[in-house]
């Protein structure tokens, strides 16, 4: 029992010390010294906690069993510390002579963002050669791409695209395994037959000697020798492949936001959709994204506060499905950030720091730099937090495990293509929201002015000859002001609440890129033709009676 006049000393708190100290011995093999304490009573030596890291990222590749033997994934890097430990994981999963190795084929894609930051041509190819010396000492195809080409996206890139017919997601992953095995014996033993003679063609392989050859090939080498003529075309030494006029699109799009929150939401949809046709182009299936435990918590409280609560379980899980076609994968989701910073420092993993649009802001300045502050302030005092955070993520699911399925491209969000959360009944938050708008817009009668209302047009000009190009309501039937509130209200309505939020802290719809642009045009014409004949379409229910008739 505690007595209220015993004077408790320090001393648990010095053992608590002195437990998570380096000195002692590593958790796993119990004989070397620790270098390292990742967690309280977690310490690791050097070469234990290399093969903890590297277990965890093919644990997490195969438990899931999403990515396919021969498969072509594309490597989102950034050039920072998770993403940089990503590509050294996949460099040693597929060179190193391990029975659970890698079999797909990856590529690397960066996004220059430059443009956005106000940084200078110079300083941007500075950073890109830094960026492509570490590419090209991987081996792996690189693709970069500027921020700049989202103004020369087609017009088709936000329409919904079915899973390709050869996508496996319909196949046992085994006997893909088994196939791409069954490939590659047939492949080595076509090669080492080719300069023999005629007559020792008919020799067999035992399956041991198969096996042997197998481990003995360097898939890092093959890789090399196929793509070294890729990497010229995209050079940063050659001409820049965009012109002024886009860059300079890209800074007006982007001043004319007024909050950095929706600048960097805005940025993440622009990033999203450069990711996606790069991929489509190129012929990946499956993107890799280098966001660990730590920015996935971060991510999972920021979301909930934009927002975007309906879209969680894709937008923080392992894989994230949305667009169909291509297929987004986690797979640094279960490091920590401090576990990432201790494997690139222990084991020298470059990394090169880019400026981001939120470099040198404020904690107050956006609701995400807010949120990550206070997530690491508080994991500093509780060290529990984000492992906390992250496994309620891990918990949710959507309401449709396949977005794609039987989905109809107006109920997908314009700009984040998510399912639309705003198809909600009368009585709910989202309507009471609206409701509380549209009211707070409404100027009482009592406090406007009866001269103001009759000399005021009705563009909001004085009727005088310098207001007559600003005001059509004297000259013509319509009106400008009330054409530009129907546009807006119509592109509103394309877009789930978050996107709502961020679109509405733009100045002008015009400056937004015309792929964009051109997709709401092409919906509302859409939503038009199918409002003039609802009457003959059959409801889902009574299709489905008849065909069960």
């Amino acid at each position: 029992m505690c007595e209220a006049e015993e004077d408790y000393s320090q001393q648990p708190l010095h053992r608590a010390a002195a437990a998570a100290s380096i000195a002692q011995k590593c958790m796993k093999c119990k004989d070397n010294s620790a270098v390292l304490v990742i967690r309280v009573g977690d310490a690791f030596c050097k070469s234990c906690f290399k093969e903890y890291f590297v277990h965890k990222f093919r644990a997490m590749l195969g438990k899931t069993r999403l990515i396919f033997p021969g498969e072509q994934v594309l490597l989102a890097l950034s050039g920072g510390p998770t993403s940089s430990a990503m590509l050294c994981q996949v460099q040693e999963g597929l060179c190193r002579e391990a029975p659970k190795k890698l079999r797909f084929s990856p590529g690397i894609v960066h996004i220059d963002e430059g443009a956005v930051c106000g940084r200078s041509l110079e300083e941007r190819q500075a950073t890109l050669l830094q960026l492509e010396g570490m590419f090209q000492a991987s081996g792996f195809p690189y693709h970069i791409v500027y921020l700049e080409e989202v103004f020369k996206l087609p017009n088709s890139m936000l329409q919904s695209v079915s899973s390709s017919p050869a996508s496996h997601h319909s196949e046992n992953y085994k006997e893909a395994v088994d196939d791409f095995l069954q490939k590659q014996r047939e492949t080595l033993i076509h090669a080492e037959q080719r300069p023999v003679a005629v007559e020792q063609l008919n020799v067999t392989h035992s399956e041991e000697q198969v096996q042997t050859k197998l481990a003995q090939l360097n898939v890092c080498d093959l890789f090399s020798k196929e793509n070294t003529g890729n990497t010229s075309e995209i050079s940063t030494c050659g001409k820049w492949p965009f012109n002024l006029t886009q860059t300079e699109a890209v800074k007006e799009l982007f001043s004319s936001i007024k909050t950095l929150t929706a600048k960097e939401e805005l940025l993440q949809t622009l990033r999203h959709h450069l990711l996606l046709y790069t991929a489509r182009m190129k012929g990946y299936t499956k993107i890799m994204m280098g966001d660990s435990c730590t920015r996935l918590a971060v991510k999972l409280l920021t979301n909930i506060s934009l927002g975007r609560g309906a879209s969680l379980a894709i937008d923080t899980g392992f894989s994230d499905n949305r667009y169909g076609d291509i297929m987004i994968v986690r797979p640094m989701r279960e490091y920590s950030s401090k576990e990432i910073a201790f494997y690139n420092t222990l084991f020298d993993v470059p990394n090169i720091f880019t400026p981001a649009l939120d470099t040198k802001a404020t904690d107050k300045a956006s609701i995400h730099r807010l949120t990550e502050s206070f997530v690491n302030k508080l994991q500093t005092d509780f060290p529990s937090t984000v492992s906390t955070v992250y496994r309620t993520s891990e918990k949710l699911n959507t309401a449709c495990s396949d977005l794609n399925c039987g989905a109809e491209q107006m109920e997908k969000c314009l700009l984040c293509l998510c399912a639309m959360d705003t198809k909600v009944e009368e009585a709910s938050a989202f309507h009471a929201t609206l409701i509380s708008e549209k009211l707070s817009l409404k100027q009482p009668p009592d406090q406007v002015p009866v001269k103001e209302v009759i000399e005021q047009s009705c563009c909001g000009g004085d009727g005088g000859e310098k207001e007559k190009g600003k005001c059509c309501g004297a000259h013509s039937e319509t009106c400008h002001s009330s054409d530009s509130s129907n546009r807006t209200t119509d592109f509103l309505s394309l877009l789930c609440y978050s996107c709502r939020l961020t679109v509405k802290d733009m100045v002008s719809l015009d400056l937004l890129p015309q792929y964009v642009l051109s997709e709401a045009e092409r919906r509302k014409r859409r939503a038009q033709v199918r409002e003039q004949i609802q009457e003959f379409l059959l409801a889902p229910e009574e299709g489905t009676n008849h065909t069960s008739s």
